[in-house]
């Protein structure tokens, strides 16, 4: 093995940790732009921040497949970048707390919907899909509320 192979060898694992600790960021740019597209009851703009947490989460799964492998050849590069390496885990542990917000937010609104449409049909939500005699109800909304 030449001495320059494990200068190339850290300076490649050197560059997928700043493409990991890039890709981090935008991840974390798109969930809080999930976050204001869940507030703002924008769903355009929440399909467009979905996309594109996707999009990065397969990045980094890629990325992730990289860093491991050239790990697994220069196993002393590793141990040189260990600090670039918590702080991506770190910024990957605040993700994952602002997806779980996004979530909870979701859930709450998807709540108040179901609560809305409940009032509207005059059901007590998903636990009426079924009629007092077994029978299966195919659709909440397609009762007649009012006529004319």
């Amino acid at each position: 093995m030449s001495m320059a192979r494990p200068a190339e060898m850290d300076e490649a694992l050197r560059a997928v940790l700043l493409d990991m600790r890039q890709a981090v960021a935008r991840l974390a740019q798109a969930l809080e732009d999930e976050r204001a597209a869940i507030t703002g009851g924008d769903t355009h703009a929440l399909d467009c921040a979905g996309t594109l947490k996707q999009s990065l989460m397969h990045d980094l799964e890629q990325l992730d497949i990289e860093r491991q492998q050239l790990i697994r050849e220069a196993p002393g590069a590793a141990r040189s970048l260990s600090a670039d390496w918590a702080d991506i885990v770190a910024a990957l542990r605040q993700c994952h707390q602002l997806n779980l917000r996004n979530g909870s937010a979701v859930n709450q609104r998807l709540g108040q919907v179901r609560q809305a449409l409940s009032i509207l049909t005059g059901h007590g939500g998903e636990s009426s899909l079924y009629g007092r005699a077994g029978e299966l109800r195919a659709s909440l909304r397609s009762q007649v509320l009012a006529e004319a």
